[in-house]
């Protein structure tokens, strides 16, 4: 494969020397790692504290993950309009108190199950908001050169709350107890919420910008634009294989996490320390795979990086079901195979995120950011069921070989797909010209 005969662009300023890109790489290291801290805590309470069963377990995780499916498409159309970062900081906001809450609820000895329902569809639903939002406003932000790059970094962020939230959530809840637990999530949420707000750049919304006369269509109302990014999303070949492959994953991953979140203090027997440790794993190899992410597409091709990784890091996880007891070999051996998921399941995120944002109008951000969820993630409701009802009727190991085995149906769509075939280059919006070098895929 041959370099492009173009002479290469100029380099672009490092990023890090961006202060408010650090701030916003900052606020989002916070946010997510008050997201991760959550995400552990209110089902480790709920099958630690109040002995939830697989189905309560399976019903809790789909609440919170229902606004995905609820709210994606009208996030993308409101945020499109609006200016991303005030959205990120209301979000976090709310989090805050609604985290806050939950924490003075559990201190006074109200936090059951309803209200553990109640807390995980208000942080699922503030979520929803907040990643369609970040992800606009990097775009908004940096230099289209610059974009994988920042999803560099920004997934690196990610990566670290990997690293510290499960971990953390899962020794507080252990060794404390859950309101202690959603006190920390609420505290990362408020650091985050400081860290944005001093972002000082002016943010241009692309729909404000353009004059009212020369684009009538935004004076349609919410539904006309969640149409347009539905349109965009299923008439780009990229996109809709993007669509179908995280529609894949995401149902096969939810129904196996719901799975594995019993079968480790169940079957194997662990503390809820050491289920968060476990989990913690994931973050290193996560952090790991944003570095390579910002190498390797560019030396090896988008689409063998896709494909490859994603098996990889799939294939992980049918490891899991083999393990047995609460041995020391047992615990090293679930870091490793964390450790490879997260490294290649990143790798996979960050290519995913610079091919959907290089192919979009920056007008179009929000709404194909959100449809892509709306369709890959919007699943995750029905996984979570199916996890528990599997888990239920099958047993927690063979449960979770099924689900674990199902996850591997997303690489072979990415296989089947245009994004097989992408090159060095990232491909660039159909409203732009293209460039007149090749694109590296010869």
């Amino acid at each position: 494969m041959r370099p492009p005969s173009s002479s290469p662009p100029s380099p672009s300023p490092s990023l890090w020397r961006d202060t408010d890109f650090r701030r916003l790489w900052a606020g989002q290291t916070a946010s997510q790692l008050g997201e991760h801290t959550t995400l552990v805590v209110l089902p480790l309470f709920a099958v630690l504290t109040l002995d939830a069963g697989a189905g309560p377990l399976g019903a809790l995780r789909a609440v919170g993950q229902a606004p995905i499916l609820l709210l994606s498409l009208l996030a993308g159309a409101w945020v499109d309009r609006w200016r991303a970062r005030t959205v990120m900081v209301l979000t976090d906001a709310a989090r805050a108190v609604a985290l806050g809450a939950a924490a003075v609820a559990g201190l006074l000895g109200l936090l059951g199950l309803p209200a553990l329902f109640v807390v995980a569809f208000t942080v699922g639903a503030l979520s929803v908001l907040f990643d369609v939002a970040y992800q606009a406003s990097l775009v908004r932000m940096v230099r289209r050169a610059q974009l994988v790059r920042g999803n560099s970094a920004l997934e690196g962020s990610r990566s670290a709350a990997q690293i510290g939230g499960p971990a953390l959530g899962g020794a507080l809840v252990s060794l404390l107890s859950a309101p202690v637990a959603a006190a920390a999530g609420a505290l990362f949420f408020a650091v985050s919420f400081v860290s944005l707000r001093r972002i000082r750049r002016p943010e241009s919304v692309p729909e404000r910008v353009a004059p009212v006369p020369e684009r009538p269509e935004l004076a349609a109302p919410v539904r006309g634009r969640i149409r347009e990014g539905l349109r965009f999303v299923a008439g780009n070949a990229w996109l809709r294989a993007v669509c179908l492959a995280s529609a894949a994953f995401q149902l096969s991953f939810a129904a196996t996490m719901t799975v594995y979140l019993l079968f480790l203090p169940r079957e194997l027997h662990l503390t809820g320390a050491t289920v968060g440790l476990a989990l913690a794993a994931t973050g290193p190899g996560a952090l790991l795979g944003s570095v390579l992410a910002a190498r390797l597409p560019g030396r090896l091709g988008h689409g063998v990086v896709l494909v490859s990784a994603a098996v990889l890091g799939n294939g992980a996880l049918l490891c899991v079901p083999a393990l047995h007891g609460s041995t020391t070999a047992t615990i090293l051996a679930l870091l490793a195979v964390n450790f490879v998921f997260g490294t290649f399941s990143q790798l996979v995120n960050v290519t995913v995120m610079s091919v959907r944002q290089a192919v979009t109008p920056d007008g179009m951000q929000g709404r194909a950011a959100a449809t892509i969820t709306f369709v890959g993630m919007g699943f995750t409701p029905l996984g979570s069921l199916l996890g528990g009802l599997l888990a239920q009727e099958w047993g927690l190991r063979t449960g979770l070989l099924v689900t674990a085995a199902g996850m591997m149906l997303s690489p072979v769509l990415m296989a089947a797909s245009p994004l097989a075939r992408l090159g060095r280059l990232l491909p660039v919006p159909r409203e732009e010209p293209r460039p007149t070098e090749r694109r590296g895929s010869e």
